[in-house]
């Protein structure tokens, strides 16, 4: 039933009409509890109180997969207004984006065109711009832009995911830009040919690719809501002597505040994703495809 509920949830989330719909709803059926709000000034406050938990930030403003040059310019419209938004405010926030919402399905040249707009504008106000990974056809194009433009900005990041076979090759490569990585286990729904399909084989590459990455000297941001990978990253940074300065831990706005607050006041850095805007749906039905207690929390709000 669970694995049911899972696929759903992940074909829901490239479905067009159902997003179309969504967009046209607002933030019901308990999508809220993970979305900041639909505009600007919204997830600027949620940061605000994110920060004054001792906690910081990465906003991501939602859209992914547009197939029209005026769809990406607005997308990457919507990303300098971010970082202008973050560096006005004053918070301790950094910059997330999925770079389909960019033009990369249109054209590689106007995604990279516009996430240069990105990068510069990041790199006027001393802030970071995050690449997210996202399905698998775009996984080598994702790493192949962020290696050309790791070249010329030091203000760049991506993400690895632990479910992809050919991850533990992908960290030994990237070793080479002394990446900055966000490490996370995988939320699209893959094909076995390209993943592994058991949780506890993911499990095991999330761990040996963390170990990996850290022992190269790397920067992590280490995204999990696992209380078992938290305490085995904690036990290995102590007796592997890694400072707390060279990781984070990052977790999902709206899940597990209770363990992000309990990290911060243990002295390490604790980065919040804050999604936000119109384009929620795809976000929305993945988090309900990855925890079952998710959906659980959904019906309660639906039927009250």
């Amino acid at each position: 039933m669970e694995k049911l509920l899972s696929n759903t949830f992940q074909t829901l989330a490239k479905n067009k009409t159902a997003n179309k719909m969504a967009k046209k709803y607002g933030l019901k059926f308990g999508a809220r509890r993970f979305v900041a709000g639909d505009v600007t000034e919204q997830a600027i406050e949620c940061v605000r109180k994110i920060n004054q938990n001792g906690m910081v930030a990465m906003l991501n403003y939602l859209g992914e997969y547009v197939f029209t040059v005026e769809a990406a310019l607005e997308a990457t419209e919507n990303c300098l207004k971010t970082l202008d938004a973050i560096h006005e405010s004053g918070i301790d926030s950094n910059l997330s984006v999925k770079i389909t919402s960019l033009g990369l399905d249109i054209s590689k040249d106007l995604c990279i065109q516009n996430l240069k707009l990105i990068l510069d504008r990041a790199r006027v106000y001393g802030n970071f711009v995050r690449i997210e990974m996202e399905d698998y056809s775009h996984c080598q194009l994702t790493l192949d832009i962020y290696k050309e433009l790791r070249k010329e900005y030091e203000n760049i990041g991506t993400v690895i995911q632990a479910y992809l076979y050919r991850t533990e090759e992908d960290i030994h490569d990237l070793n080479r830009y002394n990446a900055n990585l966000r490490l996370v286990k995988g939320a699209y729904k893959e094909p076995i040919s390209v993943a592994f399909p058991k949780k506890s084989d993911v499990d095991k590459n999330y761990e040996k690719i963390i170990k990996t990455h850290l022992l190269n000297g790397n920067y992590a941001g280490i995204a999990t809501h696992d209380d078992v990978m938290v305490e085995k990253v904690i036990q290995f940074t102590e007796q592997q002597g890694i400072p707390k300065t060279q990781f984070e831990f990052q977790m999902l706005y709206g899940i597990r505040s209770d363990l992000q607050k309990k990290l911060a006041n243990l002295g390490y850095k604790v980065r919040v994703y804050v999604p936000y805007g119109t384009d929620w749906f795809g976000y929305f039905m993945r988090r309900l495809a990855e925890r079952p207690e998710n959906v659980s929390f959904v019906l309660k709000n639906t039927f009250k």
